[in-house]
């Protein structure tokens, strides 16, 4: 079948494409750059160079296409978060959800696709104790003025359009944090470098919860997710970790001396009280519904092979 993935270059796209074409499916697939168009249309897929912040356009690459199946995979984040300074940080990021998300769902719905899975993440539960949400759980309620809040309403925008839009067969797929050999970022806001240089430390007792996923695993979802399922899945391995444990495994896959350690107090006024949140008070996400409805296995089922075998 014909497919429209929204972020082919990304750091799911890539996997991603690469098992699309695999399974036979002819792809068309979304980059901003040229250079990048070329190395998609040496793989197969048939470039859309498009801006997906201009709407206009990518609804014209959408109905060019005239897929059965879009996939949206839009993100723009920097290899470094910085929770002090959060539009700068999560602005165009924000922008793709809560504005592009539900412009491609009217897109797809109007080049006629019959199913649209949309790329959302499983660490927005509200903290209510548990280690482990299932899809049902509320999500967290913010403060207008909270550094995440304008976040957390383009994520329920982007989900809403998904599952909403009239003639369109939604799911949402909410992926846990992410990792691979791509992937620059480390859980909770750093970067590789930080961890190597001992500046990603554990915040206080580390009791925050984290659900983590390789890459290729969550390509593996999406892929199932073409033709199984619908509404929302969280997309992660099997063992949520606090940070007090992953994150001195991650330091020791990499090459790197163990994290250090630093009180509270500390932490907020270095990062904020956002990052402090993070580290300490995120709870993790159960994949139960996604294995059970999706038929989908992660190749990785705990970070701690992860991390061994699959950070390239």
């Amino acid at each position: 079948m014909k497919v429209f993935v929204a972020g082919a270059t990304g750091v799911i796209g890539r996997p991603l494409v690469r098992r699309l074409l695999e399974a036979g499916h002819e792809v068309v697939g979304t980059t901003r750059s040229p250079e990048r168009a070329e190395g998609l249309r040496g793989l197969g897929v048939r470039p859309a160079v498009v801006d997906a912040r201009d709407t206009d356009a990518l609804r014209a690459a959408v109905i060019e296409a005239a897929p059965e199946v879009v996939i949206n995979q839009l993100t723009s984040l920097p290899d470094k978060l910085n929770f002090r300074r959060a539009e700068e940080t999560f602005g165009a990021n924000n922008e793709l959800r809560g504005t592009v998300g539900p412009a491609l769902a009217g897109a797809a719905a109007e080049a006629g696709a019959r199913r649209l899975i949309a790329q959302s993440v499983c660490f927005y539960y509200a903290s209510t104790g548990k280690t482990a949400h299932n899809e049902n759980d509320p999500l967290l309620e913010l403060p207008p003025d909270a550094p995440m809040s304008k976040g957390l309403v383009a994520l329920e925008s982007l989900e809403r359009s998904a599952l909403e839009t009239p003639r369109l067969e939604g799911v949402v797929l909410r992926f846990g944090y992410l990792y691979g050999p791509e992937v620059g970022m480390v859980a909770g806001g750093f970067d590789r470098n930080d961890v190597r240089r001992r500046r990603a430390p554990i915040v206080g007792k580390g009791t925050g919860i984290f659900s983590f996923v390789h890459t290729d695993d969550a390509a593996a979802a999406t892929i199932a997710a073409i033709d199984r399922g619908a509404g929302i899945y969280n997309v992660c391995d099997d063992e949520p970790a606090p940070q007090s444990e992953w994150l001195p495994a991650y330091a020791e896959a990499i090459g790197a001396k163990p994290p250090r350690r630093v009180p509270l107090w500390l932490a907020k006024l270095a990062a904020g009280s956002q990052a402090v949140g993070v580290a300490t008070r995120l709870e993790g996400a159960s994949n139960e519904k996604a294995k059970r409805e999706l038929g989908w296995q992660p190749a990785y089922p705990s970070w701690r092979q992860g991390f061994r075998e699959g950070l390239g």
